[in-house]
């Protein structure tokens, strides 16, 4: 992370005892208690090996600056999200590095309604880069308690938004990955409340993800595919790091991008919601505009990030969005991305209509959707972005972030730096697959030889 730059598009992110060592999270937490000024904020983790060691730590910088923590431990991110707008927090502090590869690990501030906080992060690095950090004086120091069952009232509250029962008479059989992570604490549990039988592989919590990585991309869930069409089950999801976020597989052991998903729940949402507003990243496929447009839905881009999505939703009252990526925002249960929202609402549909998730996707507009990355490093990501824009002059192009280019035959690829990884990642869409993977390959080629020349030209 750079100097005077602490947060990315999710938080802060970093390797630990690199990037994150014990000595800069507990600033960190000084930083963000003098942010907060003496108030009262909820601390949890993920399941990542050093969650434990960056929780004291947050901890112990919060009541230094005079701010009360009460510890949740180990919970998902929208757990916690939900717990500090139900207990009525100032603000929580989250521990989690999300979708990120075992030795990473971060940092999520959140508001007293559990959505990320966005440009008050700025304030929080000048605490910190600045030295503006305020402690308390010793007999005004803040306090530790424990705060315990946020996943059981979590768990039902989700099952206010759906109908338990309807689901329940199905008896559908769901195939559950939560990639040895938090995932494990609610779905299983909140599944069987539902009526479902559930198979869980990669069950056991385990920081250093054995199963899987915590990404759940296609290729990582190869298991859970083979084991929905072995047990002729349901449906599979398949959770990321901190599930926030889901995706799921056919019945037939198809795994679907979030966008597919997404416009299944949004199709339904728009029948009961007219005119509604409907929130997603310029990285979301041209699906959801169709779905949008079919549908009487009034569609608004935004830059990649949830964090963006969910002050987006908040600013304008919109009560649903959603990303590529399998993340959900539900607005009448919380405008942020909700793993176990999205499977409860996924059943529900599935109910309601007595069809399963193959079908109803099935009769969408049908985009096939490739991914690639491009090694970038962090000083580099601005100038390479540059010189594509130039590379790209005269087609046409949207710059919200990133750039993304829109072609006559109804294919588009985006290319942006990513927030949390030295990366560049490439989406790409198109009528067929051959051509969408033929486009991350010339786009990753052209970066690839443009960051070659920049590299070269530094020597």
């Amino acid at each position: 992370m750079s100097s005077g730059k602490l947060f990315g598009t999710n938080g802060i992110r970093g390797t630990v005892n690199k990037e994150l060592t014990a000595d800069m999270v507990a600033k960190v937490g000084s930083a963000i208690g003098t942010f907060f000024k003496n108030k009262n904020l909820l601390v949890g983790h993920d399941a990542r090996t050093s969650n434990k060691i960056f929780s004291n730590a947050i901890i112990a910088g919060l009541n230094s600056t005079g701010c009360d923590a009460s510890f949740a431990g180990m919970a998902s991110t929208p757990t916690l999200q939900f717990a500090v707008k139900n207990h009525g927090f100032d603000g929580g502090v989250i521990v989690t590095a999300s979708h990120n590869p075992p030795e990473y690990n971060g940092i999520k501030v959140v508001w007293n309604d559990g959505i990320e906080i966005s440009h008050e992060q700025e304030k929080i690095e000048n605490i910190y880069f600045q030295e503006k950090i305020q402690l308390a004086n010793w007999n005004k120091l803040g306090t530790t308690q424990n705060l315990p069952n946020i996943n059981e009232e979590y768990i039902g509250e989700i099952k206010k938004h759906v109908n338990p029962a309807k689901i329940a008479l199905k008896h559908y059989h769901v195939v559950v990955d939560a990639a040895n992570s938090v995932g494990n604490l609610t779905a299983p549990r909140l599944l069987r409340d539902l009526g479902c039988k559930v198979t869980s592989i990669n069950a056991n919590i385990d920081g250093t993800f054995p199963g899987r990585p915590p990404e759940p991309r296609p290729e990582n869930l190869r298991e859970i595919a083979s084991t929905v069409k072995a047990l002729d089950a349901d449906l599979g999801v398949a959770f990321d790091g901190d599930a926030d976020r889901s995706i799921f597989i056919g019945d037939g052991g198809e795994v679907y991008w979030g966008d597919k998903t997404f416009a299944v729940i949004m199709k339904n949402f728009l029948m009961e919601n007219t005119n509604a507003k409907v929130v997603t990243p310029v990285s979301s496929s041209t699906l959801i505009k169709d779905v949008a447009d079919a549908h009487g839905g009034e569609l608004i881009w935004t830059k990649v990030g949830s964090v963006t999505v969910s002050q987006t939703m908040k600013k304008l009252d919109a009560q649903l969005g959603g990303e590529e990526n399998g993340g959900v925002f539900y607005g009448p249960h919380q405008a942020v991305r909700d793993g176990c929202m999205t499977l409860a609402l996924i059943l529900s549909i599935m109910a309601t209509t007595g069809r399963k998730l193959s079908d109803l996707i099935a009769e969408q507009p049908q985009y096939f959707i490739e991914k690639g990355k491009v090694a970038c490093p962090e000083d580099k990501k601005e100038e390479l972005l540059e010189k594509l824009t130039d590379e790209v002059k005269g087609l046409n192009v949207s710059k919200i972030d990133g750039i993304k280019i829109w072609f006559d035959d109804k294919s588009a690829i985006l290319l942006r730096p990513s927030g949390t990884e030295p990366i560049f990642r490439l989406y790409a869409e198109a009528k067929n697959q051959k051509r969408s993977l033929q486009l991350v390959e010339e786009y990753s080629s052209k970066a690839e030889k443009i960051l070659n020349a920049l590299q070269s030209n530094r020597k």
